[in-house]
């Protein structure tokens, strides 16, 4: 399997050799993991920058491939990273169903433009999944993770995004969402425009929102309130900001950024509160050291199982 994932990567694989490693991966996330293992280690930009305009001209070329998605290196890493540093994802695709999907590792995030031109940023460890092209009717995709959209507005045709808790609709606007799967915390929060949230089974709206508002689904209670720091959003730019939060939270969000599993032996430090920013890329041992240095406690890392013990 490892000859023909090598040559998968690489492009070289036929339409057969492709489905039997969509098959693979699906089996196991072990499967997944050697996957995003091997990728790193290929020295190659796959995903040409697009603009939209591009992306809407070959929209209309009938023989235009499945898997147009365009996803490139956020800015900041491409200014602050030496060139040894490679991001690196990868796009799984169900023919049956003519659907894409975007898997960002941890520790990374990816920027793409959709069928329609809509603008898509992906937090670490987000999935993304969406049609090769959309119905006339609706726009709907799916998020497992955190996702920040720019849509394109079109009056006729709304755009959803489908996430565990609830789905979100809009016609054209601006927005952030939290919604890892394996998080208790759903969120939305609007920049622009006006978002509509909706129960998810039944399509009932739940609550409505305007720019400024952030709409938080904690213990099956949906609450609104204000956007208090444009930090939330900076992630998109590589950083992770911290502001007032405690140890407890902070673990909880590394955990879904860099896939990490902790065991706190000092319980003591998680009420601690903490503000500071991070460069994704910088990893979670720089994170971990400097959260050490101003809480004063010890750590152990695990590589092989990817466990960092806090004492």
């Amino acid at each position: 399997m490892d000859e023909l994932l090598q040559k998968y990567i690489a492009g070289n694989a036929s339409e057969k050799e492709s489905q039997r490693i969509m098959e693979w991966l699906r089996e196991d996330e072990q499967h997944l993991r050697e996957y995003k293992r091997q990728r790193k280690l290929y020295d190659i930009t796959l995903w040409q920058t697009k603009s939209p305009v591009d992306i809407q001209q070959e929209k209309k070329d009938p023989l235009r491939r499945v898997l147009d998605v365009i996803v490139r290196i956020a800015a900041v890493i491409v200014f602050t990273v030496a060139t040894t540093y490679f991001y690196t994802h990868h796009v799984l695709q169900d023919k049956e169903e003519n659907m894409q999907t975007v898997v960002v590792p941890a520790g990374q995030h990816a920027e793409l433009y959709l069928a329609d031109g809509t603008h898509v940023w992906l937090n670490s460890g987000s999935r993304l999944t969406f049609p090769g092209r959309f119905s006339k009717k609706v726009r709907h995709v799916e998020l497992d993770g955190e996702g920040y959209f720019k849509v394109s507005s079109n009056i006729k045709q709304p755009f959803i995004v489908g996430t565990n808790r609830c789905n979100i609709r809009v016609l054209g606007t601006e927005f952030n969402v939290l919604a890892y799967e394996k998080d208790s915390i759903w969120e939305t929060a609007l920049l622009e425009g006006a978002v509509e949230i909706l129960q998810k089974k039944s399509e009932v709206s739940l609550m409505k929102l305007k720019p400024g508002d952030m709409a938080r689904l904690s213990k099956n209670q949906l609450t609104k309130e204000k956007i208090h720091t444009t930090d939330y959003f900076r992630w998109k730019e590589g950083l992770i900001c911290f502001n007032d939060i405690s140890l407890r939270d902070i673990m909880e969000k590394l955990k879904l950024y860099y896939d990490v599993n902790f065991v706190i032996n000092n319980q003591q430090i998680l009420d601690a509160h903490y503000t500071g920013k991070f460069r994704t890329h910088d990893g979670i041992e720089h994170v971990i050291r400097v959260l050490a240095l101003n809480n004063k406690f010890t750590y152990i890392k695990d590589n092989e199982s990817n466990t960092i013990t806090i004492n």
